[in-house]
This record gives C-alpha cells, structure tokens and sequence, in this order.
C-alpha cells in the first residue's frame, strides 16, 4: 500500500489518479482499430483496395505481438515516468506522419512503428491500473477492465470518429488521436513521482533476432489471410513465396527457442492440455466475434443506415459488454465454476446468431436489434476475462509469461482468419446466391415486368420522366438482387456460426477434467503481457 501511494504525488487524489489513467488508456485502445474505423472513407482518401486498410491493422498487431516479450526489458530498465514520455513523444510524432501520409507503404510503416510504442503505454497505464486496486481480487477487476475495453475498442472507435469521416477527410482521424492523448499525459506526467514500478534489469543480451523471425512472419501470415483470395492464393507469386516465408521462419523461430536459456516463448507451454484447451476456446471467440462485422456490413448495406446511426445503434452492443464484463468478474472472484461461466457465454453468443439469422431482412425496425446487440455484448464480455485467465493460469507460474504471449499469437491469427473468412464468405455465398437470383428472372417472367413497372412509376413519382425513369428501374433491380443476395450469405454464414458454438459448448461439456484442474491464478502482483 505505502508503495502504491509513492507513485503519485501525497497530495493527489484518488479518483484523479483513476481518472487520469483511463484518460491514457482509451486513445491507446483506440489506436488499435483506427485504421478500420471507416474502410470505405478510408479506401477514398488513399486511393486503396479494402484488402489494403485490414492488413494496415495487422501490421500494426503484428508488431504490438512481436514487441510484447521485449517491452518489459525496457519498462523494467527505464524510470516509468521518463519511459512513458519517451513512448508518448514518439508515439505523437509516428501519428503526426500517419496524418501527412496518403501512401499507403508509408502507412504500413507508421503502423508497425505505432504497435511497438502502443506496447509501452500499454503496460505502463496496465501496471498503474492495478496498483491501484488494493483488493485480493485486483487481478480479476483490472483484467475484466482492460479486455472489456479491447471489446469495446472497435465499435467505440467507430462511434466517436464517424462524426469527423463525415465532416473532414480520413487523415484528421489522426490528429484527433494526438488531441486526445494530450489531457491524459499532461496529467500523468505532472501527478506522477519519478519511480520503477517493477523490478529493474539491464538491457544487455535482448533477443532481437527471435523478434526480426517473428514480426516478418506475422506480417507475412496476415499478408497471406488478407490478400489470399484477391491473388487466387498459390496462383500468385506473393502468396506462395510468403507462405514458404512463413513456414522457414516459423521453422527457425521454433529451433531457436527450443535451444536458447531465455526464450522468447517457452515451447513447454504446449505441453500443457488446459493451456491447448484455452487457446482453442480463445481462437474459436475470436471467429465468432468476428462474425459480428457482418451485422454491421447488414445495418449499412442493406438497410441503409449511415455510420454514425449504425454505430449509435451499436452503442447497445457496448452496454451488453459491460454488463457481461462486469458478471463474469464477479463469478470468478466467487469461484463459480469455469464451465457454467464459459457455457452461459456462448450460449449468449448463440442466442445472438440464431435471433439474427431470422432477423436479417430487407427492411426492419431498428429497435428490433436493440436486444440481440446487448445479448452478444453481454456474452463476449462473458467470455473473454475468464478464457485469459484460465490460459496464463493453465502453466506453472515461471512460464506464464510466455503463456501470454503464446496467446497473444493465437489471438492475431484468428482474428486474421476470420477477417480472411468473411472476404471469402461474402464473395462466395454473394455470388452463388446472386446467380442463382438472377436465374430465375427471365425476359418473359410476369413478375419482373411487374417488378420494373412498379420500379419505374416509384420513379416518376419523384420527379423522373418516364424515360429516364424506365432506363433507372434495371439498376434498381439489380440492387435489389444483390441485396437478397447479401441476406442469404449473412444467413448462411450466421449458420455455420451458430454450429461452431454448438460444437465448443459440447466440447466444454465433456472435458470437465481438463478445465477443473486448473486453479486460477490471481495472486501476481503484476499483470502477465496485457495484449492476450
């Protein structure tokens, strides 16, 4: 306690120091999904394909999951208080380029550089947080806040800059990032005592090799994800020299740990059968959250919802988490068992998908989505707190850390495959679902002259002459095709969603063994690598 007061000012009070620490820490989030905030506003100001703005957010997470394990060699050797000003100057001054930039190599550059300096604050505002939750269950609180807020980060994100998409260009998303760091710094910097938070140790002996085997073939296995389909995967070049890429220096990353006295992820974390079972369940949550781009893609594609109204809508799914956040912190600190948590989780996630694939339809009522939203809210929320802690807790304590950074990895490939699913998905079931729409309109169908006719006279009820009305009706049909075409993949895909959780819940049933015989470990003074 006397330690914890020491790292701020005597005079400072409590709630300030709160305060100022989630003032740092929301534009960190934030920076994570910055770059998807808007991918059409964005593909217009860089002149880009949508591919382009996804694999920008994996460079950017590839190299946050790269800098992970050594990060804390620096935050362990640098005082906190000039550690976070070193990360903060040239955190503004990377952004600063990302807001004069409109080449996009010199984006993915700005972003990898922004995910290693994201690190640093990342484990400086972590560390401050849980200083300051003097209970036996800080770990719990301080993980159920972090990851509630990476929940939330996306849709947040969207939320606050979609105003600004539609008044500015892009690029000022930037600016307001650095505006929005400045109030949280200022305060930092001026409450805060020169001290270490943790432990000291020397520089010497970083193992910068593993770290330039392992960015490379992160970004190459996310260069294959996303851009994949676009190429017509071994058909191209890049994707078959970036999967040989990915493979070699996989290959020499493994050796190199299996060989090395401090590696930069212990290999015998795999040996555990929790820790597997984990980042299964962990892989399979990011699948499905990913699966909730496609009811956003649903409000603005077809319903017509514009971005600000789509994420104000969303803002629901943000409650849902919180709620979920809060009740699954709860049932941990009361030991309840991980199976009931885990189980009422995706049995939430369920609900959702199952309510949406009956709900996808040409025309609703926006109140409709209030209560599913909040319910896939309330179940990743659920979820995510609990899967964390049962991984770092799966492995003795003195690999822990490398549990978490294992985890980190399983997190950034499946969140680049259910992006690369989604591409696929959109592109296949659209088409097969467009064709075989079209297919069944021909030139002599009573029903589609009476279609156009009615096209034609909506038309000319608002102004157009009835040629120019006549000539406008086929565009409006095909429109409506490709939105048919739209609800039946997002049903589709909702489906095979809805199966994937039924096979995890029946998984979670019949392996009481394996989750029963972890304990969770709640007891470390310091958070494990924050960016699980």
């Amino acid at each position: 306690m006397g330690q914890s007061k020491q790292i701020f000012r005597s005079w400072v009070p409590e709630w300030l120091i709160r305060l100022t620490i989630f003032l740092v820490l929301f534009p960190t989030v934030m920076l994570f999904a910055l770059s998807t905030a808007n991918v059409n506003a964005a593909t217009g100001f860089y002149g880009a394909e949508p591919q382009d703005i996804q694999f920008s957010m994996l460079v950017y997470y590839a190299s946050l999951v790269a800098f992970t394990p050594l990060e804390k060699r620096f935050f362990s050797r640098i005082a906190t208080k000039e550690y976070f000003l070193i990360c903060l100057v040239l955190q503004v001054m990377v952004t600063y380029w990302c807001y004069h930039t409109r080449e996009i190599p010199v984006l993915f550059i700005c972003r990898f550089l922004q995910g290693i300096l994201n690190c640093g604050v990342t484990s400086i505002c972590l560390t401050l947080l849980f200083s300051r939750l003097q209970s036996e269950h800080a770990r719990e609180v301080g993980y159920a806040i972090f990851y509630g807020m990476i929940l939330c980060s996306g849709s947040l994100t969207s939320l606050v800059t979609a105003p600004l998409v539609d008044d500015y260009e892009y690029n000022v998303l930037y600016k307001m990032i650095i505006y929005a760091f400045v109030p949280g710094a200022v305060l930092l910097l001026l409450l805060m005592n020169k001290v270490h938070l943790v432990r000291r140790m020397p520089l010497y002996q970083l193992d910068w090799t593993s770290f330039f085997l392992y960015a490379p073939m992160l970004m190459m296995l996310g260069y294959i994800l996303i851009y994949g389909q676009q190429y017509y995967w071994l058909q191209d070049a890049r994707i078959v020299g970036c999967m040989i890429g990915v493979v070699f220096l996989a290959a020499t990353f493994v050796v190199r740990q299996l060989h090395r006295k401090r590696p930069f992820i212990n290999m015998d974390v795999f040996k555990s059968r929790a820790f597997l079972f984990g980042i299964l369940l962990l892989g399979a949550l990011y699948l499905i959250r990913g699966s909730f781009n496609v009811t956003t893609s649903f409000f603005s594609t077809v319903l017509g919802m514009d971005p600000l109204h789509t994420y104000e809508l969303l803002s629901y799914n943000l409650v849902g988490i919180v709620i979920g956040a809060v009740i699954s912190a709860r049932l941990v600190i009361r030991k309840r068992p991980l199976q009931f948590i885990w189980l009422v989780g995706f049995f939430g996630l369920l609900v959702f998908h199952c309510s949406m694939y009956f709900l996808f339809a040409a025309e609703a009522d926006q109140s409709t989505f209030i209560l599913p939203l909040i319910i896939q809210g309330w179940g990743a929320g659920m979820l995510l707190t609990p899967i964390v802690l049962f991984i770092i807790s799966s492995v003795p304590e003195s690999i822990s850390v490398s549990a978490s950074t294992a985890g980190v990895f399983i997190r950034f490939t499946f969140f680049a495959m259910s992006t690369a699913l989604i591409n696929y998905f959109s592109l296949y079931f659209t088409k097969t679902h467009a064709m075989r729409l079209s297919d069944g309109i021909s030139g002599v169908d009573n029903g589609l002259a009476e279609r156009l006719h009615t096209y034609q006279s909506a038309l000319q009820a608002r102004g157009l002459m009835a040629d120019q009305a006549a000539k406008l009706a086929p565009g409006l049909l095909d429109k409506a095709i490709q939105k048919q075409a739209f609800l039946k993949y997002a049903m589709d895909y909702y489906e095979l969603v809805a199966i994937l959780i039924l096979v995890l819940m029946l998984l979670i049933v019949m392996t009481p063994y394996i989750i029963n015989r972890t304990v969770i470990n709640v007891k470390a003074k310091q958070p494990a690598a924050a960016t699980v």
